[in-house]
């Protein structure tokens, strides 16, 4: 039984996946696992894309490479996409959102993304792409959509995933005060 859960914070790139992450591992003490990093390292990668300029990830590859870390549970999921993962090993998705595209678009394009690229993700923004995908992955109630755009709301929403978090935990200690 894991004593700490497992938390997915997804999103289009540029919404600040890695910056959350990297704020709430120093906050609650769970690990960061970036799973572009994962795939790199592991070589979980079926074919290059040459048009969006990025690698397409083998996904049983990736998950036979994870699964033991992920039932230890205590990790801080970091990518793009949430679907692929098995209901029973995640506990809460956050999807970040960041509704102003002007600051969606500086973001990408300080990342020298190619035109394809910026508009395929900037359109999955629009269209709110990743949170419906969350919501028809995962239970509902352990869907969260949070806003990314300014330096305050990493703070408020670091804050309220770490109180999330402090709360499975003691659910889940065995006590039952």
């Amino acid at each position: 039984m894991r004593t700490s859960p497992n938390v997915i914070i997804t999103g289009t790139p540029g919404v600040g996946k890695t910056v959350h992450c990297e704020q709430l591992a120093q906050d609650t003490g769970l690990r960061h696992l970036s799973i572009n990093q994962v795939a790199k390292d592991r070589g979980c990668f079926e074919t290059y894309d040459d048009e969006l300029e990025t690698w397409i990830v083998d996904e049983d590859k990736l998950l036979d490479a994870i699964e033991d870390e992920i039932l230890q549970g205590g990790l801080l999921i970091d990518w793009h996409a949430c679907d692929l993962f098995p209901k029973s090993w995640i506990d809460l998705v956050v999807v970040l959102r960041c509704p102003s595209t002007s600051i969606l678009f500086d973001r990408l394009s300080s990342r020298e993304y190619k035109q394809v690229k910026l508009q395929e993700n900037l359109d999955a923004e629009i269209f709110g792409v990743l949170f419906e995908e969350a919501r028809e992955a995962f239970d509902e109630e352990i869907v969260v959509e949070l806003t990314s755009e300014k330096d305050d709301d990493v703070e408020n929403n670091c804050a309220r995933i770490s109180t999330w978090i402090d709360s499975w935990k003691h659910n889940h200690s065995g006590n039952t005060n």
